[in-house]
């Protein structure tokens, strides 16, 4: 069976690494494709969509969301290596979300805190998996992903408002053995990291003064999953808020 191995490793660490998932030239495209959208359609973007560290300074750009409108990246959601390592993960069909992208620019004090993916997706059974990719070499200076091994089988810990734009929420409860049992994940461009939406995980800031921390980043959710509407409309009513108090009209 395709990814017998990196299935056996997900289950028991609730993440795990696979190199070069994309050919070469797919790779090369879309990276190609990601600087176009950057550079032709997200000045136009509302601030519901485009997340500065400062809008003001273009080179602060931290996070896009919904990137699936664009025909390229509509495409890329319903074929690619990404949707069969999903399925071979979760272990059943796969619904693709809208892709992602995250960048911590080079000298800004902009860090992910602790959180669970599903604490937000809000989905049951808690079959979703996010496959995040390294468009840049990412390593511990520039701030790479750090998950507790494990924490997919504990279930959910306390969450709160952050005042970190794009990660509305935070665990609270952060201990010295979270700490202790964290994996440093290094990557180099085109390799992903698959991790369950259980999975504790946070990054630090990136320290570098010259390189950026880019990445691309998909959900995909199994067909058995079912959102409960009430905890999701209390996640997004949180949501609005932190962008409000923000200052942001979107």
């Amino acid at each position: 069976m395709p990814y017998e191995r990196e299935k056996r490793l997900y289950e028991e660490q609730g993440f795990v690494i696979v190199r070069q998932l994309l050919p070469e030239s797919k790779f090369a495209e879309l990276r190609e494709n990601m600087d176009r959208y950057i550079r032709d359609v997200v000045p136009s973007l509302p601030d519901s969509e485009a997340f500065y560290q400062d809008r003001s300074r273009p080179e602060t750009l931290k996070q896009l969301q919904r990137i699936g409108r664009d025909a390229y990246f509509r495409e890329f959601m319903q074929d690619s290596p990404f949707n069969e390592l999903a399925a071979a993960l979760v272990g059943e069909e796969v619904e693709a979300e809208e892709p992602e992208w995250f960048n911590k620019p080079p000298g800004t004090n902009h860090v992910t805190p602790p959180h669970q993916d599903n604490y937000y997706f809000c989905l049951t059974p808690s079959n979703v998996i996010t496959i995040w990719m390294a468009l840049d070499s990412v390593d511990a200076e520039n701030g790479c992903l750090r998950y507790v091994s494990g924490s997919h089988r504990e279930g959910y810990r306390n969450h709160a408002r952050s005042k970190i734009l794009g990660f509305s929420q935070g665990i609270i409860d952060y201990t010295p053995d979270d700490f202790t049992r964290e994996v440093a994940i290094c990557l180099q461009p085109g390799d992903v990291v698959a991790h369950h939406g259980m999975t504790i995980h946070r990054a630090d800031a990136n320290i570098s003064a010259e390189r950026h921390r880019r990445s691309f980043a998909m959900v995909f959710k199994g067909i058995s999953c079912r959102r409960d509407e009430e905890a999701f409309a209390r996640y997004e009513k949180s949501a609005r808020a932190q962008r409000q108090e923000m200052g942001l009209k979107n």
